[in-house]
Formats: structure tokens, sequence, C-alpha cells
């Protein structure tokens, strides 16, 4: 085969590279004219990412490289459309949209839909969603003659959970269940069964799932090798953004797709790999060297983002993992001789007080809700603060989308406490009725209306007689017997469990303990419910046992649920379903202030931020702490929140709290705090303006003897 060199006029190229000198710092601007060659790029938070493959994209075509020999895998549709619209901008070129740009699952589609036949597809196979999968599942589930009642079976939303966690990160679903779901173990060989029976469904149907484009791509690559050739020939120049953040399966599509030309360039932040839990491979970014030996390695490193003092606690904070491409932020901003602050409350409401305040001076300073944060590790911690921003009527999005009262687990567990305080609650009955199993709308019905009709007055009927306890109490003290007789429920073991947790809840013992009351409903049965029902379930356990220690503090259960109804106060408009990439926001006030968990945070920035409950056991997660190599992936979790802040960093935790038996706990520091030198804070203490937290301001004073 003979072979031409093409020559191309070099006389505009100098103009060119003066051109992107000027638009680039010095780092951005090797990565974007670096050699054709296996690239990686450590790109420190706020360093200009985006900007670097956005040039390094127009550099190519401007070389002469043709768009359709250019894949730019991005892990959102939105931020690869963004980058190509930039990249059409600088070069005016209008064959941009050649470029084969786009998520792993849009950019395995196109090539899929070319192929399908080759791996006993048709070209025209319909893509199932995530409610589509979970209704075939169910389907696979009554085809494997499984009885869920009698066994307890997880739900088809926890199945394909299962099933996608064994995809993508290519283990066995027998080892996803020992290590994620050790509850299912001695279901295992049955949920086997339901994945070979949804395999082969999906085929015969001419169906596939998000998971399937993944793993059908990489059989078509490996399978059918004239195939791959196309595509490894095909693309000249392979860039991958956010590389720390793709699982075993994405890493091993690029290295097929770039097995000749190996021009492959993968840009990501190693101090940033968050997403272990759902199956993202720390190891890709960092043993890329390894599967590219002759890899050149570039670092972005100048932010242009945070003070000189925000990055300086950054950067002796990440220095603290072990294993890591090291690098230093430097920053471009000047200081403003605000070092990060870190702020003891005395406890759990004085951190909510201190937050709300302070967020109210900066607003009062010029500083718009819209670019203040609150940052947290899980999402239990927001619960004190969204009643104190209630109470001061301070408007607010929750990035996640749903609010903490609003999540279907804590629903549940405040209708059980609803019933208990008002007998006649028809809505919080049937939300707790149908979830005990077997229990559908009409036996629910049912169930209700021999409860209400047995109900003479407002304070009498279920309830005790009136004169063993006050109105309040009686209304507490519900009598068990219309529950007890009811025919043909009593005779079965989950509806008599049900009596018994009730009897438990309205005992003269736990009456006026709703925190008791409620580790009595997760512990007598919804535990096991949110196993079977919920696909992270660990988390929202976790939101109950902060729920339980947030109502520690009352001593009713209707003063706790009265707290509670503020929420339902709020000028706030009603909450929308997520779609797409999203957020709800919770307001119809022109500003709002954002509360986000540190993962929802990443990829954004803002000027002034507070990380709440910087406290051992709270930030970082215990249960993170159970699985190897976690300290350092909460490590960098902290990181991100820290590089979050622009100007303005608040650090807060609680110095007291109340646990589950109310004896009160005094907290420590976050080990991540600790371990960076005192001098790197400016430690503020509170003051009360009421004598009657003198107490509480004296423990405050206390400070750790760390920070002395």
């Amino acid at each position: 085969m003979a072979r031409y060199v093409l020559k191309r006029d070099q006389g505009s190229l100098p103009e060119r590279l003066t051109r992107y000198k000027s638009e680039l710092n010095e780092e951005q601007f090797h990565v974007v004219t670096a050699q054709p060659k296996a690239t990686l790029v450590v790109a420190g938070a706020g360093t200009g990412k985006t900007r670097a493959i956005t040039y390094r994209v127009a550099y190519l075509i401007e070389q002469g490289v043709s768009p359709q020999r250019i894949l730019l895998a991005t892990f959102t549709n939105r931020a690869s459309r963004e980058m190509l619209r930039r990249v059409e901008s600088l070069t005016g070129n209008q064959n941009v949209h050649r470029i084969w740009g786009g998520t792993f699952h849009r950019i395995a589609n196109l090539m899929l839909r070319r192929h399908a036949t080759s791996i006993g597809y048709d070209s025209n196979f319909s893509i199932l969603d995530t409610e589509d999968a979970r209704d075939l599942i169910n389907l696979c589930i009554e085809d494997a003659a499984i009885d869920t009642t009698a066994k307890r079976f997880p739900k088809a939303d926890v199945v394909q959970d299962i099933i996608s966690f064994a995809n993508n990160t290519e283990l066995p679903v027998e080892n996803v269940i020992v290590g994620k779901y050790p509850y299912f173990e001695t279901l295992t060989q049955q949920i086997v069964r339901v994945d070979s029976i949804y395999q082969v469904r999906k085929q015969e149907r001419n169906v596939m799932d998000y998971d399937d484009l993944l793993l059908n791509v990489k059989k078509l690559l490996i399978e059918k090798p004239a195939i791959a050739e196309i595509y490894a020939e095909q693309f000249q120049h392979i860039l991958v953004d956010e590389y720390q953040d793709t699982n075993r399966l994405q890493a091993e599509i690029i290295d097929l797709l770039a097995v000749k030309h190996r021009n492959v360039m993968v840009v990501g932040d190693d101090a940033q790999s968050i997403f272990a839990w759902r199956g993202a491979e720390f190891t890709n970014i960092y043993e890329f060297p390894k599967r590219y030996p002759e890899a050149e390695l570039f670092k972005l490193e100048t932010n242009y983002r945070s003070t000189p003092d925000i990055l300086g606690l950054a950067n002796v904070s990440i220095a603290n993992n072990r294993r890591q491409f090291p690098k230093v932020l430097q920053a471009v901003k000047r200081s403003k001789d605000l070092k990060p602050a870190l702020v003891p409350c005395a406890d759990v409401e004085q951190q909510s007080v201190f937050i709300a305040s302070r967020i109210l001076e900066l607003r009062d300073e010029g500083t718009s809700l819209e670019d203040i944060a609150i940052i947290y590790r899980s999402h239990y911690h927001s619960i004190e603060l969204q009643l104190e921003l209630s109470r001061r009527n301070i408007p607010y999005r929750v990035q996640s989308g749903v609010r903490f009262f609003e999540q279907a687990h804590i629903k549940d567990v405040i209708s059980y406490l609803r019933i208990i305080v008002n007998p006649r609650d028809e809505l919080a009955w049937k939300r707790i009725l149908k979830l005990i199993p077997g229990i559908g709308n009409k036996t629910a019905n049912r169930v209700f209306e021999a409860i209400v009709t047995s109900v003479p007055n407002r304070t009498a009927g279920l309830l005790q007689p009136a004169e063993e306890a006050s109105p309040t109490e009686s209304a507490a003290s519900l009598s068990m017997d219309v529950l007890r007789s009811m025919p043909k429920l009593r005779e079965k073991a989950t509806w008599r469990s049900f009596v018994v947790l009730l009897e438990l809840l309205t005992s003269q013992e736990n009456r006026g303990n709703p925190s008791k009351q409620i580790n009595l409903i997760f512990e007598h049965g919804y535990e096991q419910y949110m196993q079977e029902n919920y696909e992270n379930a660990d988390a929202r356990m976790e939101d109950l046992r902060g729920l339980a220690q947030f109502a520690n503090r009352y001593t009713s259960t209707e003063d706790f649920l009265s707290e509670l109804a503020l929420l339902s106060t709020e000028r706030f408009k009603e909450p929308q379903a997520m779609v797409g990439e999203e957020v709800i926001e919770g307001g119809d006030e022109d500003e709002l202030l954002t509360l986000t968990s540190v993962h929802q945070a990443k990829g954004l920035e803002w000027s002034a931020v507070f990380i709440i409950w910087a406290a051992e056991g709270k930030f970082p997660s215990p249960r993170s702490l159970k699985e190897i190599d976690s300290e350092e992936e909460e490590r960098r979790l902290w990181y991100v929140a820290l590089t979050r802040a622009k100007d303005d960093l608040y650090i807060t935790y609680p110095l007291m709290l109340t646990d589950y038996n109310r004896q009160t706990v005094l907290q420590k520091p976050s080990r991540f705090v600790m371990e960076c030198p005192p001098a790197l804070f400016e430690v503020w203490t509170l003051e009360e303006e009421s004598p009657k937290f003198d107490a509480l301001v004296d423990v405050a004073e206390k400070r750790p003897d760390y920070l002395n």
C-alpha cells in the first residue's frame, strides 16, 4: 500500500499559535498544543479544564484533523454540546457537528445502530429507560416463579441496581450481593436466575437497557475484529472528560477504540474521584500511565476560582492522601486576608442559628443568596437548618431535588407518628398499611373504615379511656382491639408484627419520646422494608438515624410533628418531578440559597460556602469508612467541598450532641480539620444574646486542645 504525506500551508500557523498563546495560560497552552500521543491531563479544581479540552479540539481541527476522526466523550450530552458550540465559534468550521461527541451511552448507541445485527439484534432495537427496565424485571421475577411475599424478595428497583452495578464494574452478581447487599445473600441464586431471564428476554424482544449499550459495544469491538478495525482507524484522536469518574467498562471501551493510533487524551482530577459507590473506578486514572507507558503527563494547577487562603487549606488537606498525582493549586486571585473560618458551635441549634444569621449578613453586604451554598456530607445533616431557614423566611433550593422531609422513607416513618397523635388521619393510615406485604388499596380502605368507625369523638374510641390520661396522651394511646380482631389479616405474621409495633409505639414508656418511636419503627420491620425496596437503603437508614437524633429535643410526638409542619407553611412552590439534569427549586423568589450534598456540588462553585457538621463521625461518614480505601475517598469529598468556595469559607460543627438515649455527647472536629495546621483557620467564638444560653457558650468557648 502506497502512503502519501499531505503537505499543508504553514503560513498561518504562527498567527494561530499566537492567538492560542494569548487566550490560554502556559499550562493550558501546553495541553492544547501537545504532540499526538497518549496524554494524561491532571486538572485541579477551578483550573480551566473545560477550556483546555475545547481549545484542544479546536486546535486539532485547525491542524487539519477531520472532525469525524475526533471522539469526545463527556459525562453529559449538555457538556458535549456546549464544548462543540464553543469549538465552532473558535474555528468557524461548520462541520463541527460531525465530531463524535457526547456521553459514552450516546456514542455506543451510534455504533450499535450501524452494527446491531452483528451481535444478534436488529438495528431498530428499542432502548429501555429506567422505568421500562424495572417493569421488565418484574415480569422476569414472575417468570422465575419466585414467591416474593414468602421470601421477602427485593423489589425490581433493587434487583435492577444489583444487575447494573455488576455490569458496570464487571463483577459477578454473586460478588455484588456479598459486597453491597449481604442481607440478600440467601436469595443469591434466585436473583442470578432473574438476571439470566432478563438478559434472554431483552434479546428476544430486541431491546437494550442503558448498561447494554456499553456492554454490547464492548462485545462488538471484541468479537467483530473487522468492525473494531473500522473505528480504531477512524478515531485518530480520542478525548475523555472527567476520566476519574469512568467505570471499568467505559475505560475498556476507550482502550479498544484507541488501540491503533493511541492518541487518547484523558482529562480529570484524581483528587475529585468521589463516585466509587456507583461504580466509578478510581484506579482508571491512577493506572493510565501503566496502560499507556508512553503517556505524557500534564498538570493544570493554576486556579481561577478560589483565594490563596482557601487553596492553602485544600492543598494541605489533600496532601494527606497517599495514592494520588501530587499537585499544588496556585491562586490567580489575590488574598482577601480572610482565612477559612472554623466555627465550633455549642450544639446543632446554635450551628443553624449561626449559619442563618451569617447568610443574612452576607446578603446585606452584597452577596446574593444565589452565590451562597451550604454543603453537607449526608442529607440528614440539613434537618435543623431547613427548619431554621423556614423560620426566617430565607428561600432555598435543595440541589438533590427533594427536601429532607419530602423523601418517601421520611414520610413513611412520620406517618406512623401521625396516626399516634391523630387516629383519624386517613392518608397516614393508608400510607403505612400499604407498606405491609399483601395489603393494597382495597384492604387499606377496609381497615381504615373499621378504625374510623370505632372512633366516636375526637379523643376516644380507638383510644384508651379518657380518664386514664390527658387528651393528648389519650390521642397517643391507640386501642389495639380493632386491629387485633381484623378478619383474615390477624392470621398473617406480618400483620401481627404490625400490631405489636403499634402497641410499642403507644405504650406509656414510649409515648412521649418521638426519638424512641422512630427507632422502634426502624427496628421492627422498616429497616428490612428499605433493604427490599430501595437501592440506596444504607443512605436512607442513615437519614432515619439522623431524624431520630433530631427528635431527641422533643418531649412529645405532638410537638415534634408541629415543628415539622413549619415546612408546609413556607412561601415556596410545590416540588416537581426532576427532568434530566435539572434541579428542583424551592421558591418563587428571584434569589435562592443552595443546600447540597458534596456529591451534588461537584463541578459547581459559589462565592460563600458553609461546610456543616464537620465533626468526627459525621464527615467522614462512618458508613463509608467500612470500605477499603474509603478514608481517602472521604478526604477527596472533603477536598471537593473546600474547593467549591471562591471567597468565603465557613466550616462548622456542634460541640455537643444528644444521642438516642438523650445523653449529652461531646464531639471532636473532623479528622480532616485536625490534620491541618491551626494556622490555616480563623477560629470564631460565638456569643449568644440570650442569658439562657450561657451554659452553652461556656462549652463553646472551651475549644479543643487542637485549636489552642
